[in-house]
């Protein structure tokens, strides 16, 4: 099965690289929702993802990695450290750019830069931390037809990042890490909130026992008056 869909990449390398790159970044956005415990999913939101990914992304990397390899050919360490820096120095900043510019634009924002001032550095910064790495093993081990789907295995991890970034995050490690795993104190807060929510007020709850009560009696003193009349 594996070398049927590695012959089905070297056939078509364009479309299987790109969609594979789209689909799994727009997975990403699925994943930051459901870690996110809403009630429902806002499938706008993933669509918007999702035309980001396919329109740009999958096709800039794809034709990006084609352009390094061209310039820079081989695995060396020389030419490795090269595509890095050219590739983090350029490559990141424009496909981080386009991601907060993009969705922002799709939803109708009226200031489609807001995102991208407030969180972009940060966003940058902590990409540093983590594409040098995966594309390091992109430019040694993996061959030039299914990079951009390499890339997109990391963009899966990377877009629910970005995806969290821009609804509720600074672009931070640290705001992403504490979304993941919140401190007890936090969850135990969730789990009280929720259990109030669901249980109704004691005030409430004695009212709805009261009118119960009275409604019993009333219905005992009918049917104790109906058997007077009978007898």
């Amino acid at each position: 099965m594996a070398q049927a869909f590695l012959r089905h990449v070297r056939r078509f390398p364009w479309v299987t690289n790109v969609t594979l790159y789209g689909c799994l970044f727009a997975g990403g956005d699925l994943v930051h929702q459901r870690f996110s415990r809403r009630d429902g999913m806002d499938w706008n939101q993933t669509r918007n993802v999702a035309v980001v990914a396919f329109s740009f992304h999958g096709n800039f990397n794809f034709f990006w990695m084609r352009f390094l390899e061209r310039r820079f050919p081989g695995n060396s360490a020389g030419m490795v450290m090269k595509k890095l820096f050219l590739d983090q120095a350029a490559a990141a900043p424009l496909a981080t750019s386009v991601f907060y510019t993009g969705v922002s634009f799709l939803e109708g924002k009226e200031d489609i830069m807001e995102d991208w001032r407030e969180k972009f550095l940060n966003t940058y910064k902590t990409g540093l931390m983590f594409w040098p790495f995966m594309q390091f093993l992109n430019f040694t081990l993996v061959p030039l037809y299914i990079r951009t789907a390499f890339t997109g295995c990391c963009a899966f991890v990377w877009a629910t990042f970005l995806c969290f970034s821009r609804q509720t995050g600074d672009g931070t490690a640290a705001a992403a890490l504490a979304w993941m795993f919140p401190p007890e104190d936090e969850t135990a807060d969730c789990e009280r909130e929720v259990k109030e929510a669901a249980a109704p007020e004691p005030r409430e709850h004695l009212e709805t026992l009261a009118q119960s009560a009275r409604i019993g009696n009333e219905t005992q003193k009918r049917g104790i008056k109906q058997l007077e009349l009978q007898l």
